[in-house]
This record gives structure tokens, C-alpha cells and sequence, in this order.
């Protein structure tokens, strides 16, 4: 079954393997048109992405780690862009978005004490705008992604119990 396949999510090089949930967020500057009562979206917003994942195993203090050097890097990034300069930032991969050049906003890592062999991480990035290039072969990369999860079958198995109208099934 498809649904079975761990896949990760990829933030840059790091692999995050149990992420628990990932939210983003994108729209469109409205504007109204000078002289009339309509409306055009102008521009895109930035998007944000929030992920929520648990690092586990002996590996979670290299992976805390490398998310770490990643926002270091980010920041990086933000300077270079205030100085002129052309920057790339950091891909996000997963099932549900190829996200190109985004920086780290927020980093949080919590370990309680119901989880002492874990840690949570809660990662925020937002996009860079890009250059055209970028934004392009984002897009690209997104609409491939819809492409190949459409051809892909992951709803559940046909259930072999017949339904009967009226029954308690």
C-alpha cells in the first residue's frame, strides 16, 4: 500500500522522517483598480511554512544540529540579500510542496519529560522572493509534484462486506 512508505520531508540536506504536521500558508495582494469598484490579486504574499516533527533515535542530536546551522544559515542569506547580492535558499521537499529558496524564521526545540528519547522541533521558513528563474523552476517543480500524486492511488481498500440499504452496516 502507498500509505505505508515513510517518506521525509526534506529541509535542506536534513531528512525529518517523523514530521507531525505541515501547514502553509500563500495568497494574494488585493488591490483595488483606480476609478472603479473591481479588484485584481497583483502580486503573491509571501508563503510561510510551518512544520511540527519529533526527532528520534541517537541521530536527534545531529539532526538539532544541523537545523540549527540551517537558520544560521538563513540568516546568512538575509544579509547578502540587504547587500545586493543574488542568494538561494534553502529547499523544502515533501509530498505536499517543492518549496525553492526559503529561510528559517523559528526554530523551537522542547524535550519533556514524557519524551526523553525525543526531541520536538517546530520550524518556520518563509520565502525569499526569488529570482525568475527560481520562482519558474518552483512552480514547475510543484505542478510535476501535483502531476505525479494524482497518478498515485492512496485511498483505503475496497471493504469485501457487502452494504445493505437499511442495515446497521
Amino acid at each position: 500500500m502507498a500509505g505505508a512508505v515513510n517518506l521525509p520531508v526534506l529541509v535542506g540536506p536534513v531528512q525529518l522522517l517523523y514530521v507531525q504536521s505541515m501547514t502553509i500558508n500563500e495568497g494574494y495582494r488585493i488591490e483595488r483598480i483606480m476609478g472603479s469598484r473591481f479588484s485584481q490579486a497583483t502580486q503573491p504574499t509571501n508563503k510561510t511554512i510551518a512544520i511540527e516533527a519529533v526527532l528520534l533515535g541517537p541521530q536527534r542530536q545531529e539532526q538539532k544540529k544541523a537545523l540549527e546551522a540551517l537558520a544560521l544559515t538563513s540568516r546568512l542569506l538575509v544579509a547578502a540579500m540587504a547587500r545586493g547580492e543574488s542568494a538561494v535558499g534553502i529547499p523544502v521537499v515533501s509530498g505536499l510542496t517543492i518549496s525553492l529558496n526559503m529561510q528559517v524564521t523559528d526554530l523551537r526545540f522542547t524535550q519533556g519529560v514524557a519524551k526523553r528519547d525525543a526531541l520536538d522541533v517546530s520550524i518556520t521558513l518563509q520565502q525569499i522572493p526569488p529570482a525568475r528563474t527560481a520562482a519558474v523552476l518552483g512552480e514547475i517543480g510543484d505542478l510535476l509534484l501535483a502531476v505525479g500524486t494524482a497518478a498515485v492511488p492512496t485511498g483505503p481498500a475496497a471493504s469485501p462486506i457487502a452494504r445493505v440499504p437499511g442495515g446497521l452496516l
